[in-house]
């Protein structure tokens, strides 16, 4: 099977719903951090000794293609799995799990006291640069509030698997 189709030596590629648009356009940067965020959580997952993390990061990475494929559809109300305020309340219910069996750290830290959590920690800094993006392509097309509810708990909830796997907790203390 050929996986070129040579359609997009000109700069255009196809949306999930066949229309044309520009390679470097805010809608394919959007899906295409979703794609680069998933792909750092299937590397993240290898460094992980945790089975219910690795659980986790793999429904997250199931739903971020539900999430990059209503992101690269024009109308994204037309995508038939579109992001439910459900999927932003499971993540809620795992930010509060992981949280709440850390330590309470009122502190920033310095991420990465372990190879699982700097990965990890690394996929949240892709999440929140996703987030970015769709706020801009929000500013000139519609997108979904739920979606976006859910890329902003999505970082939280990376956040809170990340901070439950330090192995050390290094307080960052500011000069005055």
């Amino acid at each position: 099977m050929k996986i070129y189709t040579k359609t997009g030596d000109k700069g255009k590629t196809s949306l999930y719903d066949n229309t044309r648009v520009d390679k470097d356009s805010i809608r394919v940067d959007c899906y295409g951090t979703i794609d680069e965020l998933n792909c750092s959580l299937g590397f993240a997952k290898n460094f992980v000794d945790n089975d219910e993390i690795v659980e986790e990061i793999n429904k997250i990475q199931r739903m971020l293609f539900n999430v990059a494929g209503e992101l690269a559809t024009m109308d994204g109300s037309k995508f038939p799995h579109p992001v439910k305020e459900e999927d932003v309340e499971y993540l809620e219910k795992l930010i509060d799990n992981f949280m709440g069996r850390a330590n309470n750290i009122p502190k920033f830290i310095l991420p990465g006291s372990s190879k699982a959590s700097g990965a990890l920690h690394m996929a949240r800094t892709i999440c929140r640069r996703a987030e970015r993006r769709i706020i801009t392509l929000s500013k000139e097309e519609t997108v979904s509030p739920v979606l976006m509810k859910y890329v902003n708990r999505l970082s939280d909830a990376i956040y809170a698997m990340a901070r439950f796997l330090e192995d050390e907790v290094v307080l960052v203390e500011f000069d005055k």
